[in-house]
């Protein structure tokens, strides 16, 4: 197995300098005390300017930036992916390994809180499929409880980039390597007490990698409210193990017909083994691709009902399309959703024989629905809004005015959350996404619509979000259409693609209007992909086919890129006329602060652009390109 391999690596002779470059040789107790952040450069999404981010409602802190004992992992200068790179995959690119008993890390909070995310990896079963194991938990010296970590949703196996190449299978190398373990605290601990994440004598894993820590002061469940019928009163039980679907897909049936007003999901476990959906009389096609409309959920709050599956979507059956899985809810018109969490049972992409991970909510949206505060984990999508004109084009029209925010999408193998077959007016804000297996945020104006002149995605936007360590793919994309903007975002830690990108590869409808990327900030963003052939800059514009007019960078920051800053990739297409404005370039660790590729094709103007701490030159175009870039960098 992997982790056994890098183990004995230790003890065999391996020259030192390949066991510093793996971040397998043990570091000092204590990490440095962290100056100020005025003293400092900004390094984290908690860094970014006031305004931009999500205002989310917890606090993050960086293991290796807290007291240790272990070993600190960090990547490689280039930040290579794929090859089994905890540090590549680690939030800041540093994590702390515990191998020994008594190995820990330590912090003290800055606010009160009783409940814990911890962001870790350990290790895979010898035949794949995932470990259990705990971690030891103390406040204050005092042992709190054990906290329930498992590796059943990481560690995907394969040297191929191509994302249903992987397998659960164990064998070379290994990607996708943390996941998340969350726990409410029996009690509340006031700011300033020290927790400390220990390895004990009973914690039974071979190593354990902690990147990261949440703590958040939870609120008590929330009532229920007058209007609202319970899906206890349709014989959901909770906590028992037993699945309650039907008990959930009945009331919220009885919504849409009208019989209640507000389907309740009450504070509790509540085991879901089929997606929330309208049964088609019609029986169109080999699974029901029909949703619900008219509906409204509400439930106590997202770390207090939650809906769970144990069968993975290829095993469930019925009539639910394995690719969109036995989970959460298909949303046709109309429905709001609010204060629950959605925690899928998905482990892979797809192929390694047809297994699939799932979407938590999709379906055609329509107008009038509004998403908010819903956790959703272990899916192969988060969100996939919109369905191609040929799943009943009687029923076909496109997401237009939808409303998401305060989400928290952890753990995907593909997108967060995905606009596309003509989504308009739609919007995504004050949220979190953290480790997606695609693009984190997507406007994919594809053809599969009625009418491919005219049902074009556009003027959806993208604002106030945090986006954090997507493992493939970027940080929020858009493929065509017109009027959409990606504001006040703060994005960190891409594995392989840019933080933010344009791009006309996926055959989009074209981009025509202005899009809009402004007040962003990005943090070691960029990065190799496609067998290590292809760099990609921190904000990267593909014109693969088609142009990419009417663009606007303005107003924003980018921190410490792995590559280039913004980069004008070679395409059969041209990006003509683009302004940037007001954005600030520093460390391009391995490439310029703007780069112009020798097939690239457009133009460029830069107005009040800084550029600094670039490896290969501020701005660069390729020998050969038609591109040009006028204005020049601030002195």
């Amino acid at each position: 197995m992997i982790h056994k391999h890098l183990r004995r690596a230790l003890f065999t002779g391996v020259p030192v300098a390949a066991l510093l470059a793996a971040g397998l040789l043990p570091a000092t107790a204590t990490a440095a005390d962290r100056p100020p952040p005025g003293e400092r450069a900004p390094s984290s999404v908690q860094d970014a300017k006031e305004g931009r981010g999500a205002a989310l409602p917890y606090v993050e802190y960086e293991a290796e930036s807290g007291t240790y004992k272990g070993t600190l992992l960090e990547a490689d200068a280039k930040r290579t992916f794929g090859h089994t790179n905890f540090g590549s995959e680690s939030s800041g690119r540093k994590s702390v390994r515990l191998d020994a008993t008594g190995d820990h890390v330590e912090f003290t909070s800055t606010a009160s809180t009783n409940s814990i995310v911890v962001r870790n990896s350990i290790p895979d079963a010898p035949g794949g499929g995932g470990i259990d194991a705990t971690l030891s938990l103390y406040a204050d010296g005092k042992f709190v409880q054990k906290l329930d970590l498992s590796s059943r949703h990481s560690w995907l196996y394969g040297n191929t980039d191509d994302p249903e190449g992987l397998t659960n299978t164990p064998r070379g190398d290994a990607r996708r390597l943390f996941d998340e373990s969350h726990a409410l605290l029996a009690s509340s601990y006031p700011k300033g007490t020290k927790f400390r994440l220990q390895r004990d004598g009973g914690d039974s894993a071979s190593f354990y990698v902690v990147d990261l820590i949440d703590l958040e002061q939870v609120a008590p469940p929330a009532q229920k409210p007058a209007e609202c019928t319970s899906i206890t009163e349709y014989g959901a039980v909770p906590d028992d193990g037993k699945d309650d679907t039907k008990a959930l897909q009945d009331a919220v049936t009885a919504d849409q017909n009208g019989t209640i007003a507000c389907v309740w999901i009450p504070a509790g476990r509540w085991r879901q083994e089929q997606k929330i959906l309208t049964d088609d009389p019609l029986d169109r096609g080999q699974y029901n691709q029909v949703g619900i409309r008219d509906v409204t959920v509400r439930g106590a709050g997202m770390w207090h009902s939650q809906l769970y599956t144990t069968t993975e979507p290829q095993h469930a059956g019925g009539i639910n399309h394995p690719h969109e899985g036995n989970f959460g809810f298909d949303v046709d018109h109309n429905v709001k959703i609010s204060d629950i969490a959605i925690l899928g049972s998905g482990r892979i992409r797809g192929g390694d024989g047809g297994a699939e991970g799932g979407v938590g909510l999709n379906g055609r949206f329509g107008k009038g629905t509004e998403i908010s505060r819903v956790w959703i984990e272990h899916a192969n999508v988060g969100v996939w809004v919109g369905r191609d004109y040929d799943n009943i084009p009687a029923l076909w029209g496109p997401g237009d005015g939808v409303r998401f925010s305060g989400m928290r999408v952890r753990d995907t193998y593909a997108d967060g959350i995905n606009f596309t077959n003509g989504t308009r007016n739609s919007t995504v804000t004050d949220s979190s996404f953290r480790t997606t297996g695609d693009d984190a945020l997507a406007v994919w104006a594809n053809r599969y619509v009625k009418d491919p002149a005219q049902d074009i995605g556009h003027d959806n936007a993208f604002v106030n979000n945090t986006i954090q360590l997507p493992w493939r793919a970027n940080g929020i994309a858009v493929y065509g259409g017109y009027g959409n903007r990606i504001e006040n975002n703060a994005i960190a830690d891409t594995a392989n693609y840019p933080g933010i990108m344009l791009a006309t590869d996926h055959d989009p409808l074209p981009f025509s209007g202005r899009t809009l990327i402004s007040g962003n900030e990005l943090f070691r963003c960029g990065g190799a992909f496609w067998g290590e052939a292809q760099e990609f800059g921190a904000i990267t514009l593909f014109a693969a086919g088609r142009d990419i007019p009417g663009v606007t960078i303005q107003d924003t920051d980018i921190h410490d890129s792995t590559y280039d800053g913004i980069q004008f990739k070679s395409g059969g297409g041209a990006v003509p006329d683009v302004a940037i404005t007001d954005v600030t370039i520093d460390r391009s660790n391995n490439g310029s602060g703007i780069l112009a590729h020798g097939g690239a094709r457009g133009s460029a103007t830069l107005s009040r652009v800084t550029i600094t701490g670039s490896a290969e030159g501020d701005v660069v175009v390729e020998p050969g390109s038609q591109f040009r870039i006028t204005g020049g960098p601030a002195g």
